[in-house]
């Protein structure tokens, strides 16, 4: 029997919209995940504090979800990719600059064990083993995930990063 993919999403966001800080924000953008009729379950990591990479900004809020998807779902990986989009749209996501400051960051990390290199879309995403704001939390969640290219599991991959920035806050299940 076909057992669904489960998915990897980074979310990140370190500018508030409105009144709603960072952390809200990225609850209430769980709770919109949630919401996509493609996704059976969602397991989220804690939050975690990150500097961020690129000009200067605030510090980041960041964590990852794992999604499994429906029996029945028939989505591609970039159809999945426009509806991470357009809920960054939906919390006032602009793009101005690389690795800028932003509401809401969704980011596409894995598809199952799929390996995807398309102008549009590159999965797993590009410098994923090498971010600490991906592979801390990630490593929560899914320490025995693998490494579609390399083989290696999410928890070696951690070891193998500099997480001395990464600084847990918060569960986002209140």
């Amino acid at each position: 029997m076909f057992a669904p993919p489960r998915l990897a999403i980074a979310l990140g966001s370190n500018l508030p919209q409105g009144d709603r800080p960072p952390a809200e924000i990225l609850n209430l953008a769980v709770d919109r995940l949630g919401q996509l009729p493609t996704i059976a379950s969602l397991q989220v990591s804690a939050w975690h504090r990150t500097a961020p990479i690129g000009p200067p900004q605030p510090d980041y809020v960041n964590g990852c979800a794992i999604a499994t998807l429906q029996d029945s779902a028939t989505i591609e990986p970039v159809e999945f990719l426009h509806q991470l989009q357009a809920i960054e749209n939906e919390f006032g996501r602009e793009r101005r600059e690389r690795w800028g400051a932003r509401t809401l960051d969704l980011d596409l990390i894995l598809w199952g064990d799929r390996q995807i290199d398309t102008p549009e879309l590159t999965v797993p995403h590009p410098r994923w083993r090498d971010r600490a704001f991906v592979l801390v939390p990630l490593a929560e969640i899914a320490p025995d995930w693998e490494d579609p290219e390399t083989g290696e599991t999410v928890a070696v991959l951690v070891k193998k990063c500099d997480a001395s920035g990464v600084r847990q806050l918060e569960s986002p299940c209140k």
